[in-house]
């Protein structure tokens, strides 16, 4: 408790509170800078054994962070939770997060090309909006480092739309489809944004597992399309359910009133229908 309220006041309206009986916090963690050019939001539970014997449980959301810069920043965590064992490390974490941020800024790295934001932000929800969000052709190239060097194009899989929930004005559809290869995920994504409305759709959210028989581990990712930690949630619901080999696309067309936590309900009972079906 002395820790949250520590952390609250330092970081003001970058910290904020997700579930207060779940304990679950955002911190929105910025390079510093007077406008910041990499932003990213970390997001913890804090389980009943924390501090003293369990680690928070994490995630780190930013359209950047990808592939290996995401493997050596979750592992700077970690080794700071074994450096600090039993103690409380949330400000450590945030500082080393800011750290690498600064660095990025200092160094070459181009900055990162971004237009898209959330429709919603607010206050009772807890979910930050990130200064920054991918567009849609970001979501197909951030799979072209994953994808097989082969050239052939393998089988377009069969796509099934599910049935649309519209809740004041706005309006929410499932799209899925099997996959067993990251190149199946790319073509799957490019013929969804051939269909102009789903390429129109405010966000377009999507989480994908692929089972890998010779190592017997999943191959998975998401993508939140400007709608913070959805792409996680929705990973998460799948993960719950235990499927195998399946993309899941969420598109949400907003319609001018927010909704708050109700969104993510919707995103999430949508991609849970169409698993069903």
């Amino acid at each position: 408790i002395d820790e949250i309220e520590a952390l609250s006041s330092i970081y003001g309206e970058d910290w904020c509170v997700v579930d207060e009986d779940e304990k679950i916090y955002c911190i929105k963690i910025s390079d510093c800078l007077d406008q910041p050019k990499w932003t990213l939001c970390l997001q913890v539970i804090l389980p009943p054994g924390y501090p003293t014997a369990e680690p928070p449980i994490y995630q780190l959301n930013a359209p950047w962070l990808r592939g290996q810069e995401y493997t050596e920043l979750a592992n700077s965590l970690e080794e700071i939770y074994v450096q600090n064992l039993g103690e409380s490390i949330l400000y450590l974490w945030v500082e080393k997060i800011r750290e690498v941020l600064i660095e990025k800024a200092q160094s070459s790295d181009p900055e990162p090309d971004i237009k898209k934001n959330s429709e919603e932000v607010d206050e009772d929800d807890g979910d930050f909006l990130l200064e920054y969000e991918s567009i849609q052709e970001d979501s197909i190239k951030t799979l072209n480092y994953m994808t097989s060097e082969s050239q052939e194009d393998e089988e377009l899989p069969p796509i099934h739309h599910g049935n649309p929930i519209t809740d004041r004005r706005s309006t929410f559809q499932a799209h899925l489809a099997p996959v067993v290869t990251t190149r199946q995920v790319k073509r799957v994504l490019e013929k969804l944004y051939e269909n102009k409305k789903i390429a129109s759709a405010t966000h377009n959210i999507y989480a994908y597992r692929i089972y890998c028989e010779d190592k017997q581990t999943f191959l998975q990712d998401c993508e939140d399309d400007g709608e913070t930690a959805a792409g996680g949630r929705l990973l998460h619901l799948m993960q719950i359910l235990n499927v195998h080999n399946v993309l899941v696309v969420v598109s949400r067309w907003y319609g001018g009133i927010l909704l708050g936590p109700d969104r993510f309900k919707h995103i999430n009972n949508c991609a849970r229908n169409i698993l069903v079906e």
